[in-house]
């Protein structure tokens, strides 16, 4: 008998599974099309249809076609807005204050929104010539060395979905606004290990960013050191600041299991 004849509004029972598959895959962290179907007691065709909607909105992800799906970007991004930046930023802060004070240099946080990157929490260099705080600053993804590190972090299917068009924003002569040319600078973070912006998002501007991982695995945001181009004019120098950038980086994943204990 349907949902329809039973009195149940078919739309709101799909709603309410879509709803239970999300806590299912929060609390799992991992979960097949079976077993799905075997928890919402509906049948496998209909926990594929819920799971590839909850995919295409970023809600949950996969490593392969037909394997398993597992949180997606979507619900790290309002689970870091219910429970508010404050706590990230109180953990983060510590290793941004060494990390600015080891490269004398400015240190941000920075979480990825969409295909842009909004700055969270800043350091300022003790120079007299550096790069002011950024805090609230909302700049594209792909021009900054944060950006880069974070979407070298996400799947293919999570880049197209951020880039359903495949549009770039130039903001400088030396912004990336072709598509293969930012997956190939994506391979080269990813082989590199960080992401190097030289003037891309604003002239006058070099950084030197990598990507922070949750307690899966996943991008939860990224940190970088900002300087100004005069001091890094070339990629080989901001590769030298990575050591530091990594030591900052171990030290707020040591701090966030922490937390999680």
């Amino acid at each position: 008998m349907s949902n329809s004849r039973l009195g149940v509004d078919p739309v709101m029972s799909s709603v309410d599974n879509a709803l239970l598959l999300l806590q299912l895959v929060g609390q799992r962290n991992a979960i097949r099309v079976a077993g799905a179907a075997d928890e919402l007691g509906v049948a496998r065709s209909t926990a594929h249809r819920l799971l590839s909607t909850l995919k295409s909105r970023g809600f949950v992800t996969q490593d392969r076609p037909n394997g398993t799906y597992r949180p997606g970007p979507a619900l790290y991004e309002i689970a870091l807005a219910a429970i508010g930046r404050t706590d990230i930023r109180r953990i983060v802060l510590p290793a941004l204050q060494e990390l600015s004070l080891s490269t004398r240099e400015t240190a941000s946080l920075v979480f990825l929104e969409g295909n842009q990157v909004r700055f969270i929490d800043c350091v300022e260099s003790p120079r007299s010539v550096r790069v002011g705080s950024r805090t609230g600053v909302v700049l594209p993804a792909h021009c900054t060395a944060a950006g880069k590190a974070i979407l070298a972090a996400l799947s293919e299917a999570e880049l197209e979905r951020r880039y359903p068009d495949r549009r770039l924003e130039v903001r400088t002569a030396n912004s990336i606004g072709n598509w293969d040319a930012l997956l190939a600078e994506l391979e080269r973070v990813r082989a590199d290990g960080h992401a190097v912006n030289v003037g891309e998002g604003e002239s006058g501007i070099s950084a030197v960013g990598m990507a922070v991982p949750d307690l899966i695995g996943a991008p939860l945001a990224a940190i970088a050191v900002a300087v100004p181009t005069t001091r890094m004019p070339t990629q080989e120098a901001g590769d030298e600041f990575a050591p530091l950038i990594f030591a900052a980086r171990s030290e707020i994943i040591r701090r966030l299991r922490q937390e999680e204990v």
